[in-house]
Order: C-alpha cells, then structure tokens, then sequence
C-alpha cells in the first residue's frame, strides 16, 4: 500500500538536494555541539576571575555546586527543549518550528556572553539563565534535524545521511577547542603574566589573572551565534518534508508536488489511496496499540540513549579535570589564567582531531554496511573494556601520558564510532511518521537525562579529586556502557528498509515482532 510519493523518496538517487538538507540539518549540529561544549573551555577561567580566594593559596575555581550548574544547565534546558519541539514537531510540522529553535540559539548564545551583574553570584546567575534557554533551542534540533533528514533520505542511504548530520557534532567540538586555544593565545600574546606560583604574596597571585579575561570567555561564547545566523535563511528555504505532508496532513497532492519539484520528477498524488494508508495507522502514542507494535523499541532507545549520554557527557565535561593527570596540561599554580585556558583547550582540540572526530565519519562511511546494530554492540563494548582499563590501571597510566591520551581517546573514538551516533538514527527510523519526532524527543530528552548524571553526579567524581575518586567514576561508566550493550538488543536493525516497513504503516502490522539482529527486509514479521 506504499504511495508514490514514498517510494519516489526511497527509491531516489543521491542528488544535490540531499547534500543541502545534510549541510542545512548538520549546521544546527555544528552550533549545538559548540554551544555545549565550549563551556568547558572557559569554566577553569570562570573560577580563577570570580572566585578567587587569598586565603586559599590556589588560584580561583568554581565552587562544586556552581561549576555542576554552569556546565550543566544547558542540559537541562537540552532536555526540556527535545519535548516540547519534537511534540510540536509531530504538531504543526517539522519546518514550522525549525527556524524558532535557531532564533533561540543565535538570541541566546549573545546574551550568555553579555552575562552581566556587580558580583559573581549575579553574574553566573545571569550566565545560567541564558545557557538554559540556549540548551532549550538546542533540544529542539535534535528530533527536527532527525526526523528531517530521515524523511527526506532514500532507504540505502539514510543512515549514513543522519549520521553525517549528526557527526558535525565532532566538528563542533572540535571548533569549540580551535577557537578557545586560538583566541586565548592572541590574548595571551597581547597580555602576558606571571604564573600565579611565581608571584611573592597571596594578595599580589591575583595578578596572574589578566582582567582582560573577562573579554575572552564572553566572545568565546557569542561566537557560537555565528553559523546559526547563517543557517537560518536556508533552513526556511527547506519545504515540509513529503511524509509529513502526505501522512499527517493528509494532503498527497502538496506532497507530490513539493517533493516532484526536489527530485524533479513526476509524481502521482493518490489520494485516495493515502486515505487507506492513514486509516490503518490512526492509533495515538499513548495506546496498548502503540506499546504492542513499538513499546520495545521505545524502551530500548530510550535506555541505550540515557546510559550512553551518562559516559559521553562525563567524558566531554570532566576531561578538562583529567588533562592535568594525563600530562596534557599543567597545574593550575603553574601557569596563569589565560595559559591555562589555551592549554585546556589545546588539550580538548588534540582529543577530538584524533579521537571523537575520526569516530563520527567511521560510522558515517560503515553504517549501511554494518549497520545499527553491530557498530552499536562494539562501541558500548570497548567503551566499557577501555574505561575499565583506565580505572584498574590509573595510577601506572599517571605515569605514562601517551598510553593514557591513547585509551582516553579510543573511548571517544568509540563513542562515536558506536552508540553516540547509532542512537541518534535509529529513532529516527523505528517509529510511525505522525510521531516520529515526538519518539525521538523522548530517546533525546533520555540521553540527557544521563548527561545530567554526568554533569551533576559523575563531575563529582573527579573536580579536584584523588586518585581513587576518579577510579570510581570510570569502574561506574564501563558498568553504564556494559548495561547499554545489553539494552541494545531491545533494538532491531533498520538497514535497507523503508521507513512505512520498519515502522509497520504499509501494512499497518506489528513491528516489535521484527528480528532483533536482522538485515533485510526479508526478515520482517508483521
């Protein structure tokens, strides 16, 4: 009972379109992840401008309790953001909330570094705030970028077209180190310092903290409304997508038409035969019949996505704790406020080039040839072998930077290379189109969940911590990654199938009966 319109799209040859819809969708990424992320490059300097204390004979550092809420907040908002925009996704269409969520981000990423107040408490006030609302409009590209990319792809590229969006997530990363470690060394240049250990008194140490640093953290952060001002116009240039037209709208015609012009073709509107396919699948999310044909996949997104966002967030947030031991940066007594950023900073950039970023396009380039499945089951394995390794050997690996950098940066690449993308597509494909974005916003809104587990729980762990602190935190995240690799066989396999027969709405039949490790569309039950 497919439509022409449907099979048009999944039959369709890679064209100029599907290269645009991926550079449109993944810049949204690009911003998000540096958004994110970027916070770590700033929060040390955060501490040493508004803490610091001359009694203490240290340079100044977030209290716990602000440090979790500065680099955690965005999250928050992340999360709440991913419910209300996938739900209205489903709503009011995918196009018509996707140019709010870049508004947001582009307003919010300015007035976070126009943070402002008379003291610290005010100005972190005023930060959180706005990083909040700025994670809010984040949330929301998530399920859109998603479903967009999933409904607009044909079916023996689609994988590889949503992990390409998502992995400009690496190359997001990747610029929030660049563009700390670039400006804090033209500041650096311009306004050198004593170390704060060389200077004579407690009351003269706050001189190795260059005032002008409080210009640099906010251009840091503005800088992240750059590429969502240049998505937007683009982005409002994209037409609804044909599924969304056709099986929610209802109205075969406009979707033949939109999606005829895109792949310049001619399709029939069959409108008489989308009446029959919409009334085969009319139950809501909230229904026994629902839970019957999807509640599994559900859980299992949801699960697979909340475990593995518990060690990927506490990896990404903490590592600018775990540099110092690693020997990639030095002490904080050793160096001044602006050396220390550009260190911490070098330090996150060298990690992502040659750990997170290769991981994203390894799947990118494996994903329809492994699939899902498989590149998931590794990756939730050797990330749990290797932060396992790291926790029983940590004190000889203090003393052996370069077999530490290397298995720290193998748990990211396998990260990437595993369940940080593979839970990002497989949402985007399990599940009926009419609530397709609002399930992707649940699996998300689950995966942030388990980042703010790392960022308020695990951050615990190792902020100014000992050794066996930090033991902890790894032996708890290889056991997260171990119970994520149980969880993904609660998951099936999408590879070379349409969306309507993976979710079951071609022929309105069951899909939890789907085989777990399957590979063809041969192995269906419905």
């Amino acid at each position: 009972m497919a439509l022409a319109v449907l099979n048009a799209l999944d039959s369709a040859r890679t064209q100029w379109y599907h290269v645009t819809a991926i550079v449109i969708a993944g810049m949204g990424f690009f911003t998000d992840a540096y958004d994110l992320f970027v916070i770590s490059t700033v929060s040390k300097l955060l501490g040493r401008l508004y803490y610091y204390d001359p009694d203490s004979k240290l340079p100044g550092k977030l209290p716990l309790h602000v440090n979790n809420v500065v680099t955690g907040v965005a999250l928050v908002g992340t999360l709440s953001g991913q419910l209300v925009f996938g739900w209205l996704g489903d709503k009011l269409g995918r196009k018509k909330v996707y140019g709010v969520t870049l508004i947001m981000m582009v307003i919010c990423a300015i007035c976070s570094g126009l943070s402002f107040g008379s003291s610290a408490t005010s100005v972190m006030t005023t930060l959180c705030f706005f990083r909040f609302w700025l994670g809010f409009g984040i949330g929301g590209d998530y399920p859109l970028s998603a479903t967009i990319m999933s409904e607009y792809a044909n079916k023996m590229t689609r994988g590889a077209f949503i992990a390409a969006v998502f992995a400009m997530q690496g190359v997001g990363i990747i610029f929030a180190g660049l563009v700390s470690m670039v400006l804090s060394r033209i500041f650096l240049n311009y306004y050198p310092a004593p170390a704060f250990q060389d200077l004579p008194t407690d009351y003269s140490r706050v001189f190795s903290t260059q005032p002008q640093a409080d210009y640099l953290w906010r251009i840091v952060l503005m800088i992240g409304a750059l590429p969502a001002i240049v998505t937007y116009y683009w982005r409002m240039k994209m037409p609804e997508t044909g599924r969304y037209t056709a099986l929610i709208e209802g109205n075969a015609k406009q979707a033949a038409a939109d999606m005829g012009k895109v792949l310049d073709i001619e399709i029939q509107a069959e409108q008489e035969k989308l009446a029959q396919f919409k009334a085969a699948n009319e139950y809501p999310l909230l229904s026994k019949e629902f839970f019957r044909r999807h509640g599994r996949h559900l859980i299992g997104t949801t699960t697979t996505w909340f475990l593995l966002d518990i060690a990927f967030y506490s990896q990404n947030l903490t590592q600018k704790d775990i540099f110092p031991v690693m020997g990639l940066t030095q002490k904080d007594v050793e160096v001044n406020a602006l050396r220390e950023m550009f260190e911490t900073s070098r330090a996150m950039f060298v990690i992502a080039f040659f750990g997170t970023f290769p991981g994203y396009w390894f799947t990118v380039f494996f994903i329809e040839k492994l699939g899902r499945f498989k590149i998931q089951l590794v990756g939730f394995f050797m990330m749990s072998l290797f932060m396992l390794i790291i926790g029983l050997k940590y004190d000889d690996l203090k003393n052996n930077k370069y077999m530490f950098a290397t298995l720290y940066g193998l748990t990211f690449f396998f990260a990437n290379f595993g369940p940080n993308s593979t839970t990002f597509v497989l949402p985007a494909e399990l599940f009926p189109t009419r609530v397709r974005s609002t399930c992707h916003a649940l699996s998300a809104a689950a995966g942030k969940a388990g980042a703010m587990v790392g960022a308020f729980g695990v951050q615990n762990y190792t902020l100014g911590k000992g050794s066996k602190d930090i033991q902890k935190a790894m032996f708890f995240l290889a056991f997260t990654n171990m119970l994520g690799f149980c969880f993904t066989f609660l998951v099936t396999e999408t590879k070379g199938r349409s969306l309507e027969e993976i979710s079951g709405e071609d022929g309105g039949g069951e899909t939890t009966g789907t085989q777990m490790t399957g590979t063809n569309s041969s192995s269906v039950t419905r």
